[in-house]
């Protein structure tokens, strides 16, 4: 069986956000075994898992991210400002999906991970999030 869902996610300043429990609490009852495809509509804003406890990994990478691809006056591609291709950039670096197994009805993620919303435009706006469960 197939279940899909879209998630709309308020605006959320730059940076790294932990969503999972945001994420959980808007889907649908989850089967006892199967998947979850997570699948973000946009193409200047990621998801990624990572360190669900310690909020200064959220600011490292955020840092990491704005020195190695800060924004740059030759970047052509500035309709919508300054960060709108180093945005495209670091969507591309990071992905656009995850998966994440199912098991005994909760997502089976790891003790110290979490899913994160990797909001690069300063006003990327309401978010969408194509959640796929399959099981």
């Amino acid at each position: 069986m197939i279940n899909q869902v879209e998630i709309t996610l308020p605006q959320y300043r730059r940076g790294f956000h932990l969503i999972t429990n945001e994420l959980v609490n808007r889907l649908p009852k989850l089967p006892e075994a199967g998947l979850l495809n997570l699948f973000i509509k946009h193409t200047s804003a990621a998801l990624s898992i990572n360190e669900n406890a310690d909020p200064t990994v959220r600011n490292d990478l955020l840092s990491f991210f704005d020195r190695h691809v800060p924004m740059e006056p030759y970047f052509k591609h500035d309709l919508e400002g300054d960060d709108d291709m180093p945005a495209h950039i670091k969507t591309s670096v990071i992905g656009i999906s995850v998966n994440i197994p199912i098991t005994q009805g909760r997502l089976n993620l790891g003790t110290w991970q979490g899913i994160y919303l990797c909001e690069f435009r300063n006003n990327g706006g309401q978010r969408k999030i194509v959640a796929t469960i399959i099981g």
